[in-house]
């Protein structure tokens, strides 16, 4: 299989989107001529041309409005808001409109629109310009959320959002783009809803987001030179949720961890948690640990972010800590 990096593999997948149905066009900041603010879309205008590949000017609510209404009327706009931050000037159109359309006609109206974006520390971009809120959006009915950790996950998790009939809220790591992997040959799409697991293990389950599973594979590595075997899990889709899987991984270990980029209070560990209490209590021998940033606007001082996020340090002291505890 060829071995790409996770920017490559979000640009294969929107080249290939773009090439198959005439009804797929993007929109968004400077992803035109520059080729968006992190490079994904360069070289698409000169394929697709201006109408395909839409320079909007900077009014996420006026972008979103635009590809919920093109979706409406047939189309499958992808939408890229340049930083997730930058989701909140458009919530109105995310939750009020994009989410309700579909339930409330009944069915005779689909919103067929996909919205990339991308966020994360590791390069002191500050508190407007890195943070993570996928959980606000999983929290609100009519709206699928994907966060997808690998070149391979990212390319058919794309493609299949493109193609869901339902509004998609896509999000990519900026630290991940760079990031190789081997995808296939053939660009198939991977159904939303579907977890993953990235290694196999006995004594405790790591279910882990974006970044952190990167991070939560490494810890796995240094807890294997202490005899402890560590199962690592990437729900891929944290709306619709694969539940089962994750249940299961947890019934088999006996303990669980979850871990995320983002801040630890009402992050979508505590979901997670729930959903292992609920759903595996009578398999738990230790309480659930969750590892998260900490509660506070992101520092520009590098060593500062460094400080408020957490790395694979904080996992494997949260392994160690459930094992203890067990």
């Amino acid at each position: 299989m060829p071995e790409v990096t996770y920017r490559e593999a979000v640009r294969d997948a929107l080249t290939h989107a773009l090439r198959t149905d005439e009804r797929v066009f993007l929109m968004g900041e400077d992803i035109g001529e520059m080729g968006g603010s992190m490079g994904v879309t360069q070289g698409l205008l000169d394929e697709f041309g201006p109408k395909r590949i839409r320079n909007t000017p900077i009014s996420e609510m006026a972008i979103v409005g635009t590809g919920i209404g093109s979706a409406m009327q047939g189309m499958r706009p992808v939408v890229e808001i340049m930083y997730e931050d930058f989701l909140t000037l458009s919530m109105e159109q995310l939750v009020n409109q994009a989410a309700k359309h579909r339930t409330m006609s009944g069915g005779q109206v689909s919103v067929p629109l996909t919205i990339r974006t991308q966020g994360g520390a590791g390069w002191s971009p500050g508190a407007q310009h890195a943070q993570q809120l996928e959980a606000w959006f999983v929290h609100v009915p009519g709206l699928k959320v994907v966060f997808a950790s690998t070149p391979a996950d990212v390319r058919g998790l794309l493609w299949a959002s493109i193609q869901d009939e339902n509004p998609v809220l896509f999000f990519e790591h900026r630290t991940l783009y760079p990031i190789k992997g081997e995808v296939p040959d053939e660009l198939e799409p991977i159904p939303l809803g579907r977890a993953r697991i990235h290694r196999e293990g006995e004594d405790v389950t790591v279910v882990a987001t974006g970044r952190l599973v990167h991070e939560a594979l490494e810890a796995a590595e240094a807890a294997e030179q202490e005899g402890i075997s560590v199962e690592v899990v990437d729900p891929r889709t944290l709306q619709p949720l694969d539940e089962e899987t994750i249940l299961e991984s947890v019934r088999k270990t006996t303990r669980c961890v979850t871990a995320h980029e983002a801040v630890t209070r009402g992050g979508f560990g505590a979901e997670l948690a729930a959903v292992v209490q609920h759903g595996a209590f009578d398999w738990l021998d230790a309480p659930i640990e969750r590892v998260g940033a900490k509660f506070g606007p992101l520092p520009f001082a590098p060593a500062l972010e460094q400080w408020v996020v957490p790395h694979a340090a904080d996992v494997l002291d949260a392994v160690r800590r459930t094992v203890a505890r067990a």
